[in-house]
């Protein structure tokens, strides 16, 4: 997260095929060491490493392909590419928890993921052509010639890139926290089910997974695909599919954390359209920040909108969650007590940590995410005022009397429009 800024200003200026390529090596790498650490602190610290080597890659691979496609292959192209995200994030459940059960321990978790990184590695440097900045939109960009603070301001005073990133950042705050209490939740309220047997925490894992993939599988590519039929004739959708995304998700979610000591089966179906609905922000987001942000600072602009989602996002959702929560308990086992001192139940059988207290106290706090959903839709919406304006904005900046003659294989050449 905070190495994102420095990764955005060096791929808007150098070789980002190395950058790339050099990133997904120290991740791989690091996550293969820290999986032979024996120390919390060893531990945390080649982790550290990992998310330096993410943010190098995260930063520039979708400059990259805006730089090889235009338009509507694009939009399909970054759907592709955000569709990995949901989709790894839910096999990482999956998986990491197969590995761990089959080879009876947690460490083997983490090994299978480097070996796919150094194949990655191997394929880029060998396969990987990196075209020239804006090259798919027929501009002579080549690197940027603003400062580092001009590009900041720049940046910032760009109201469409703004109010999309702080949209985004509440995808991610509501992402982040169903991800990390989603499961221990869920498990928590079956086992209140009367006559539930209810599965093991690791089976809920798997099922919470399963249900994660399965919404990015479908709405990843669904938000890309109603954009791109609607795009010719409202200009603005972009914003507005996404605004429908987070205010639809917030209410389907919000009876899914009401149903988990009721029903299993609803509370799993309410959590895939809850997270259907939010998966329909990846793609179209990456999309807005790459039309309405000019070539030569667009790593840069990905830097930043990966630093504020994951700083104000997924980073500290779950810490907040979890703070409110706790804070709940006591309130909750206060009243837990006077109720059952009016009814004359002893004392002693009031558990000061009950299951009911802390699945209530979880599921209080999970309330949060649904307001927060409300919120980035109002942050989309204000983006749809300025979204025209802002893309011919950035055209204008981008566009040079000559166009260069394409250099990528798959790059649409500007000259045939």
């Amino acid at each position: 997260m905070v190495f994102a800024p420095i990764f955005g200003y060096l791929g808007d200026r150098y070789n980002r095929k190395i950058i790339m390529a050099g990133g997904v090596l120290m991740w791989s790498v690091t996550t293969l060491a820290g999986s032979y650490m024996n120390s919390y602190g060893t531990f945390i610290l080649f982790r550290s490493f990992v998310g330096i080597g993410e943010a190098s890659y995260s930063t520039i691979a979708p400059t990259i392909i805006s730089d090889m496609f235009v338009k509507e292959k694009r939009s399909k192209m970054l759907a592709l590419f955000y569709f990995a995200i949901p989709v790894g994030s839910g096999l990482g459940y999956i998986v990491g928890a197969h590995m761990a059960s089959a080879l009876g321990s947690w460490h083997w978790s983490l090994r299978l993921t480097p070996a796919l990184g150094i194949g990655s590695v191997i394929l880029m440097l060998c396969f990987l052509k990196e075209p020239i900045r804006g090259e798919s939109e027929g501009t002579q960009t080549d690197v940027s010639h603003h400062t580092f603070w001009e590009d900041n301001k720049l940046l910032f005073t760009n109201k469409s890139f703004m109010l999309s990133t702080a949209g985004f950042t509440c995808v991610a705050f509501a992402t982040g926290a169903l991800a990390f209490f989603g499961p221990k939740f869920l498990y928590k309220g079956f086992k209140l089910i009367p006559g539930h047997t209810g599965d093991a925490e690791d089976d809920v894992a798997y099922k919470f997974g399963v249900i994660a993939m399965l919404s990015g599988l479908v709405g990843v590519p669904l938000g890309s695909f109603v954009t791109q039929i609607l795009r010719l004739r409202f200009p603005r959708i972009d914003p507005l599919v996404c605004a429908g995304g987070l205010i639809l998700s917030a209410p389907v979610c919000f009876f899914a954390i009401l149903t988990p000591s009721t029903n299993v089966a609803l509370c799993y179906s309410l959590m895939f359209i809850g997270e259907l609905f939010l998966n329909l922000n990846w793609s179209i987001v990456a999309d807005i920040l790459l039309y309405v942000v000019p070539p030569s600072r667009r790593s840069t602009a990905e830097a930043y909108q990966i630093l504020f989602s994951h700083a104000l996002g997924d980073a500290s959702s779950p810490y907040l969650i979890g703070l409110v929560s706790e804070g709940l308990k006591g309130i909750l086992k206060a009243d837990n007590s006077a109720v059952s001192s009016v009814n004359g139940t002893l004392a002693a059988t009031v558990v000061p940590e009950s299951d009911v207290v802390e699945f209530h106290s979880m599921q209080y706090a999970l309330f949060i995410t649904c307001f927060i959903e409300v919120l980035g839709g109002v942050f989309f919406l204000l983006n749809a005022v300025y979204i025209k304006r802002d893309k011919e904005a950035a055209e204008k900046e981008a566009a040079c009397e000559s166009i260069p003659e394409p250099t990528h294989f798959i790059a649409n050449d500007p000259r045939e429009r």
